[in-house]
């Protein structure tokens, strides 16, 4: 092709470089943020379950154990994380809670039934 044929040039591989670093960038800083939500969610839903189920939240925080994907009821598919949390009844007894979650929604809570 030539310069005045009115056609555009191909592109160059430094052009194509930077869009695609660009792109992945934006695709990185976006699952990162929906993993920081989602870990911003699990651990108000740890608080609170611990506030209702009368026992003590440790280290103020939870873990991330899983990541999966599955189907909602709708059929679109959806990211499961699971994350874990210790929790104390006495002050003595650790054990441990679960939560996981299916994009923004909570799938299941659960608490450790040994220390009751």
């Amino acid at each position: 092709m030539c310069p005045g044929s009115g056609k555009l040039w191909p592109m160059s591989s430094d052009l194509l470089l930077l869009i695609f670093s660009a792109g992945g960038l934006a695709l990185g800083y976006r699952l990162w943020q929906s993993a920081m939500d989602a870990r911003e969610m699990a651990m108000r839903i740890a608080r609170e379950t611990c506030s209702r189920a009368v026992v003590q939240l440790l280290d103020e925080t939870v873990a991330f154990t899983g990541l999966r994907l599955a189907r909602d009821a709708g059929g679109t598919r959806r990211i499961l994380r699971t994350y874990t949390f210790d929790y104390t009844r006495d002050g003595f007894a650790r054990a441990s809670g679960f939560i996981i979650l299916c994009g923004a929604r909570i799938e299941a809570v659960g608490l450790a039934e040994d220390l009751q």
